[in-house]
């Protein structure tokens, strides 16, 4: 079938093929201009024109209006996020972790019995400057000498008074817990004191260090004051208010003013005075908006107000006059004439014509500029690209709400690239606004969509990828689409589900193409990167065959493989074309793998056996023939099995047919005729198989140099290709003498990396 398609293609004239395109094109895309009402809304009613039956008509576009009115007035109920209350109680407990560190770091209090010297006198030795606990250090010293040894005077003990009433008191309480001791030897009392005193010092710099504690939570220092139990008090107390406050909702965009004013209404009466500070800092830092939307609830009133709007009706009576003469057609007077059938329905041909007109030119820088937007643009493509683009306006007409462009961006991409796929989409994409009825949320998602995938699908290199870019192109369609709605009508949560559909069914065409394209390429005969990289793959039937069956043949294929390669890349050729088809160009081989000297491995060389150059030549022929239809049995793309004949052209047997003529002299009934010594061709008929015509001359001569020199190597290089110059070979290939030139620096290279030096290694 794809051969008769081929045939039909190739013999239909240019001129016939333009004119089946744009008449099919407009016939399918102009759906607009089909059956318009004369009678259109905006347009002047020619007669008063009266009903003739009662009748009740429904305005859809007004029912929508209302539905959608009815959607957005619903109250956005909301919810408590059950995670926010896990979150922030976590992070209540990660601050008191932060508070009891801090308390550690302080020290234990009280530090010495609460009955020998009062909490209230140990909180406040903690807190004097190092000069007033040094004054008062120093007096205790020196009544310490004064006293001596005798116990008994320590009842005489008189420190120094102040004028400070609070530090009086604290001097007091401290020359009544010396006075009761047995010893004047007050330096375990002086050193306790000092160690609380540094550790509290240490504690006050940790609240300031935001290395220590979050750098926005302000500990009132009274925390290092409260004793264990009434700090626990605390915590609870804390997060008991931190429960109540979510439980009874803080919405989002709550004012930080407001925030704060319920805090302090919650700690205030909870807390004692000199707590109230840092609980409402750690209130401050863990509490967060909890109320949620409650979409569920919301799309379900949402439904339900919907649903209950009624039908907008017009309606009208028996004679009823619909509208008066000489007067502009609203949208209720153009749906009771549409209920009447008197619009006045017709084709509109002047303006299907000029839609015509638009496809035409659409038609004719298409078929212009593709034949130089892609090489080797042949007639069966034009009928793909056809088809492609009639594939639109049929699926529309199916009913399939979202235009397929995507897909088609995707698929010409991969096969033509992304110029030809830019222009076939933005072209398509152009004329279905105007020829279809087709709204601008429909049609512009699909427009970016496709143009997205035509720039890179054409880039990509595995199926993956092109999974990868369907998923790119369902989030472009669906964010454009949700953008849109908010444009045309606000936001809504119904707005957001279609959004979802809009990106899977992008999605969902991308899935298509991929599927499509496989099939595609068999029935158009395609050779796409992505199918030329899979061909190429060293586990395919017949490159596994041919490794296993003709091995020194295999190894020959490599090396012209890198060779070509490295010469397309430099070039600007199609390399994965070039790579594949040098991969496949031998494969004729494996019908008499002996045949060749590179799988004789050192054995009996069969021709020798054989003894007759007539023969031997054509089994050397024979490599290419059985290589076309082993080819065709794989059915590999014509661009592939194009470089099985090529690469040999019509090249004399040279060997064969040397030792043919030295037959022929010694037996005169012997005749020489050059056809049989020479391959069928045709020559290189492109550049990519040219180079591997030219790779495959080279490769056999530099393998058989040992310890040669870059020059020799040249020099037998250039030899070559002026060889295949001068034989005409190239001629048809498009290959000019400077590309040549630049082939041979390749091939040298190559040569020079597979041929290094390597170290000597000792017996």
């Amino acid at each position: 079938m794809s051969k008769r398609f081929a045939q039909i293609m190739r013999h239909l004239h240019p001129q016939l093929f333009g004119l089946i395109a744009v008449t099919s094109l407009t016939i399918a895309l102009g759906q607009r201009f089909y059956s318009q009402p004369q009678l259109a809304i905006g347009k002047m009613a020619p007669q008063t024109i009266i009903a003739p039956a009662n009748a009740s008509v429904e305005d859809a576009e007004a029912t929508e209006a209302k539905q959608q009115q009815a959607r957005k007035d619903v109250n956005r109920f909301v919810m408590i996020d059950p995670q926010v209350q896990s979150a922030t109680q976590q992070k209540l407990h990660r601050l008191f972790d932060q508070g009891n560190r801090i308390r550690k770091l302080a020290g234990a209090l009280p530090y010495l019995k609460p009955a020998d010297l009062p909490i209230a006198v140990q909180q406040s030795l903690r807190k004097w400057s190092d000069a007033e606990w040094q004054a008062v250090q120093t007096d205790i010293l020196k009544q310490s000498k004064a006293i001596g040894p005798n116990s008994q005077r320590l009842k005489q003990l008189q420190l120094t008074a102040v004028k400070d009433p609070n530090q009086q008191k604290v001097i007091q309480a401290i020359q009544t817990y010396l006075r009761r001791q047995t010893s004047a030897d007050f330096s375990p009392f002086l050193r306790t004191v000092q160690e609380s005193r540094q550790a509290y010092k240490t504690a006050i710099s940790a609240l300031q260090d935001a290395t220590f504690v979050d750098s926005k939570l302000q500990f009132d220092p009274a925390l290092l004051d409260w004793s264990d139990p009434t700090w626990k008090q605390i915590q609870t107390t804390i997060s008991k208010i931190a429960d109540r406050m979510l439980a009874q909702g803080i919405a989002q965009g709550l004012p930080d003013e407001a925030l704060q004013q319920a805090i302090d209404l919650q700690v205030q009466g909870s807390l004692p005075t000199n707590t109230q500070t840092t609980a409402k800092n750690l209130l401050k830092l863990s509490l967060q908006p909890n109320l949620v939307p409650d979409l569920a609830r919301i799309q379900a009133t949402a439904d339900k107000n919907a649903n209950e709007v009624p039908p907008q009706m017009v309606t009208i009576r028996k004679d009823a006059v619909i509208v008066y003469g000489g007067s502009k057609i609203e949208r209720s007077q153009f749906l009771l004439l549409e209920y009447f059938g008197l619009s006045e329905r017709r084709t509109n041909w002047i303006g299907l014509c000029m839609f015509g007109g638009g496809v035409a030119v659409v038609v004719l820088v298409f078929s212009r500029l593709m034949p130089s937007l892609t090489e080797q643009w042949r007639r069966r493509d034009d009928g793909l690209v056809l088809l492609l683009a009639l594939s639109t306006p049929l699926l529309l007409m199916l009913k399939i709400p979202v235009p397929n462009l995507s897909m088609i961006g995707i698929l010409s991409s991969t096969f033509y690239g992304a110029p030809a796929a830019i222009l076939l989409t933005a072209g398509l994409g152009g004329l279905l606004p105007v020829g279809m009825v087709l709204g601008i949320k429909q049609w512009l998602p699909s427009l970016l969509g496709g143009l997205l995938a035509a720039m890179l699908a054409g880039k990509l290199r595995s199926r993956e990828e092109q999974a990868l870019l369907g998923l790119m192109i369902g989030l472009l369609q669906g964010t454009t689409y949700g953008l849109l709605g908010i444009l045309t009508g606000g936001f809504s949560y119904a707005l957001v589900t279609e959004m979802g559909l809009q990106a899977l069914v992008g999605v969902i065409w991308s899935i298509v193409a991929i599927g499509l394209s496989p099939y595609l390429e068999q029935f158009f005969d395609l050779a796409p990167t992505i199918r030329l990289l899979e061909l190429a793959n060293p586990n395919r039937p017949l490159l596994k065959r041919l490794a296993a069956e003709a091995p020194g043949t295999f190894q020959h294929t490599i090396f012209v493989a890198n060779l070509a390669e490295a010469a397309a890349r430099e070039l600007g050729c199609n390399v994965e074309l070039v790579r594949t088809g040098t991969l496949y160009h031998d494969i004729g081989k494996m019908h008499d793998p002996l045949g060749f000297i590179e799988n004789q491995m050192g054995g009996t060389n069969k021709h020798d056996v054989i003894d007759d150059p007539w023969e031997s030549a054509k089994i050397i022929k024979k490599h290419v023939t059985e290589g076309i239809v082993m080819a065709k049995k794989a059915r590999l793309p014509k661009a592939v099995q194009a470089f099985i004949p090529e690469h040999q052209g019509t090249m004399s047997i040279a060997y064969f047919h040397y030792r043919a003529q030295q037959r022929a002299q010694q037996d005169g009934s012997k005749v020489v005729k050059d056809v049989d010594f020479c391959y069928d061709g045709p020559a290189p008929q492109s550049r990519e198989t040219g180079i591997v015509m030219l790779a495959d001359s080279c490769e056999a001569a530099l393998r058989s140099l040992k310890d040669a020199t870059p020059d020799i190597a040249n020099n037998m290089i250039q030899k070559i290709l002026r060889a295949r110059w001068q034989d005409g070979q190239l001629a048809n290939s498009s290959l000019s003498r400077e590309d040549l030139t630049k082939i041979g620096q390749v091939f040298l290279q190559v040569w020079q990396q597979s041929n290094h030096q390597r170290i000597s290694y000792p017996k």
